[in-house]
């Protein structure tokens, strides 16, 4: 099987993975497990929290042994074990100690997928890494599409009978777990038929790192993500909430992704292009000014007619700020020290902003209203991507 292709289904079922996980895991702890929207906050505040550990410790053990696509490999593996132990806990302690056990692994495998797909097409630059990355956006369109039919399917069964007269969107939503592992699963064992030698397989010297930390284009790039992260990404993962509190069902916000994902497949495809048109500045600018754009809208919306329109805007998020990011990552860093760069991306953004940003809105859903962290994300979002000028430099890699 050729390269490309192989680095493709990686995407396909990795990101796949969160397409049956992410969208319904905090509707299931509100609903199924019972938990209060702080206690929610906090489970998913979890996934950043260790992942400020995980990220940079699993892209230094990458960089320095060079085993990237082995440890794309491990990662997948053990995430896959982490899924499929979520079904385990019965309490509010039970789940903090399970979703910690699957962030140290799950947190990293995004950024190891980024990081061993930029060294395997650094020949193609951009534009290639757009076309293998935006089969993980297939991936999960796949499986955000097709899970509730899955879920529709399992609760035909009649030892839901029972739970049909409670207040629950989905009874059986439970399944979504040892279907998220096997499909993670997938991923990381097609992670073994990738290239180990080459630009892949460059390493780092010790205490090359602090090359990172003294270059000003990655610190700044770390401040603009950490700033991004913080408004953005708490809404995301309260959004079921959310729709709920509008009078939505579990197959609305299912329904929901599909606008979500429909334009981020072209975008993603062709984020090469756009990025020699516009700069990885331009593209960070693009997509915080999107997303705080969309969330503005939510947060102030009467019903879910304001709100289904601007979920379009969410491919322009993900090519702007998720995929910008790293390709402005890419350059400022040095090639041996490409999985770290990645690595403390990650760990600022998704860790230390996401991890502020789902504590922040779940306190903001118990003492306020399931609107409130739309309102205060989006107009926060806006004001940061207008400052892109004076927040962040040109790229340019370290001398």
């Amino acid at each position: 099987m050729q390269r490309p292709v192989v680095m493709a289904l990686v995407w396909f079922f990795c990101l796949g993975a969160l397409g049956t996980w992410f969208p319904f895991y905090t509707l299931y702890l509100k609903e199924n497990a019972g938990l209060t929207g702080t206690q929610v906050g906090l489970v998913m505040a979890t996934l950043p929290l260790v992942g400020i550990l995980g990220q940079p410790f699993w892209g230094q053990v990458a960089d320095r042994t060079g085993s990237r696509t082995r440890m794309l490999t491990l990662l997948a593996l053990c995430a896959a074990a982490g899924y499929a132990a979520l079904g385990l806990p019965e309490s509010f302690s039970g789940f903090l100690v399970a979703t910690a056990f699957l962030a140290l692994f799950s947190t990293a495998v995004i950024p190891s997928c980024v990081a061993v797909t930029l060294a395997l097409s650094r020949e193609g630059g951009a534009r290639a890494f757009g076309h293998s990355r935006v089969w993980g956006t297939v991936g999960f369109l796949v499986s955000v599409v097709a899970f509730p039919e899955l879920l529709d399917t399992w609760q035909s069964r009649p030892d839901f009978e029972a739970l049909r007269g409670k207040s629950l969107a989905a009874p059986g939503l439970g399944i979504m777990f040892p279907v998220t592992a096997v499909v993670m699963a997938l991923g990381g064992l097609m992670a073994l038929a990738l290239p180990r030698a080459g630009a892949v397989s460059l390493r780092a010297a010790p205490g090359d790192w602090r090359e990172l930390v003294r270059h000003r284009p990655y610190r700044r790039v770390l401040l603009f993500t950490l700033l991004g992260y913080l408004c953005l990404q708490g809404p995301q993962v309260f959004f079921p909430v959310f729709v709920r509190s509008l009078g939505g069902e579990i197959d609305t916000v299912s329904r929901m992704w599909i606008p979500m994902l429909v334009l981020e497949i072209p975008l993603i495809a062709y984020s090469g292009a756009t990025l020699d048109r516009i700069g990885a500045r331009g593209l960070l600018a693009m997509g915080v000014l999107a997303g705080g754009l969309r969330w503005a809208i939510c947060g102030f919306a009467p019903d879910l007619s304001w709100v289904w329109p601007v979920q379009l805007l969410h491919g322009v998020v993900v090519t702007g700020l998720v995929i910008g990011g790293p390709l402005y990552v890419e350059q400022v860093v040095p090639e041996r020290l490409r999985s770290t760069g990645q690595g403390l991306l990650a760990m600022v953004g998704f860790g230390i902003g996401g991890m502020a940003s789902n504590a922040g809105s779940g306190w903001l859903v118990d003492q306020v209203a399931a609107w409130a962290p739309y309102a205060v994300g989006g107009v926060g979002a806006i004001a940061l991507g207008l400052a892109v000028p004076l927040l962040l430099p040109a790229p340019r890699r370290p001398q």
